[in-house]
């Protein structure tokens, strides 16, 4: 029973973050517009941090499967797998 309140929990988290976090999201892009033709802008330090974020989980999941990425890369190229390689 507990497992299913923690469930339902979570369900109405997930449901009620986005109207939480939505409020946010007029400020940075006032402040992205507003500062957008300036040379050290803060519309770069964001660009910059959405592709920090966005290359960190490939990165993960490149060297978690690592492994079979050589496999993969291997046969694309049709090359023998050496166990010892890997």
């Amino acid at each position: 029973m507990k497992k299913h309140h923690f469930i339902l929990l979570i369900l109405v988290a997930l449901v009620l973050l986005p109207s939480i976090t939505e409020a946010q999201c007029a400020m940075c892009k006032a402040s992205v517009e507003s500062s957008q033709g300036q040379k050290n802008s803060v519309a770069g330090g964001i660009n910059q941090g959405i592709l920090y974020l966005m290359a960190v989980p490939y990165l993960l999941l490149a060297f978690i499967f690592r492994k079979q990425l050589v496999t993969v890369w291997r046969v694309i190229r049709k090359k023998p797998v050496a166990e010892e390689d890997l």
